[in-house]
């Protein structure tokens, strides 16, 4: 890989089923030069959020691979729930539709309130709703493309739903909207399993600095 990362994935502090450490491993032995531990924001009570951003920097300081703390969040009607106390503590905050919805509107009014947020970093696993709601207009991409680069958010190229489509990331590129390799991984075998995401991304006639973490690649 031209640039080995995964900023997306679980460990049993959410829905994942290997710890920090087990994800950490998995990126040494693959080569990875930035990682994210990126747990479901409501699995984190106050106490737990300090033990595991805790964690993540404990095991972090023993490895070559640049480790980022960070969290999942829910975007929701009322909003992200992810509170500015959460992610002061952390070096990055995604935010990601996991509800069922019936049209590619309703996802969309939900995307544009997670792009309006000051605490959101990312917006994770864009467009995997639409096979379910039906796809939408170019118009209205372009709305949320408008306040993605206004609002300086970034999306994630996901290789677990193989999205967004190369179009859409394109032009991301295009308007200098930053991105990120992700996983999604809930297992650590999964961790750098982001081949779909890179070929996407280089198709797309992607470079290092159009990526939310360049610094560190």
């Amino acid at each position: 890989m031209r640039f080995p990362h995964d900023t997306h994935t679980h460990t049993v502090y959410s829905d994942g089923i290997g710890t920090v450490s087990d994800n950490i491993a998995a990126a040494e032995e693959k080569g990875l030069r930035v990682l994210a531990i990126t747990d479901h924001s409501h699995y984190l009570e106050p106490k737990t959020l300090n033990r595991y951003v805790r964690e993540v920097r404990q095991w972090a300081e023993d490895s070559e691979v640049v480790v980022l703390a960070g969290v999942e969040g829910n975007i929701t009607e009322n909003g992200v729930d992810v509170p500015a106390f959460m992610a002061k503590k952390l070096d990055f905050v995604i935010a990601s539709v996991h509800e069922y919805l019936e049209t590619p509107g309703q996802y969309l009014e939900l995307v544009k309130i997670a792009l309006m947020d000051e605490e959101v970093d990312v917006i994770g696993h864009f467009g995997a709703n639409f096979p379910y709601t039906g796809f939408p207009g170019a118009e209205e991409i372009g709305e949320i493309l408008e306040l993605a680069e206004a609002n300086g958010k970034a999306f994630e190229i996901s290789s677990r739903y193989s999205v967004p489509e190369l179009d859409f990331v394109r032009e991301c590129i295009r308007r200098g909207i930053k991105l990120t390799l992700a996983s999604d991984a809930h297992t650590p075998g999964d961790v750098g399993s982001v081949k779909w995401s890179e070929s996407v991304f280089l198709k797309a006639g992607g470079k290092k600095e159009d990526l939310l973490f360049e610094e560190f690649l």
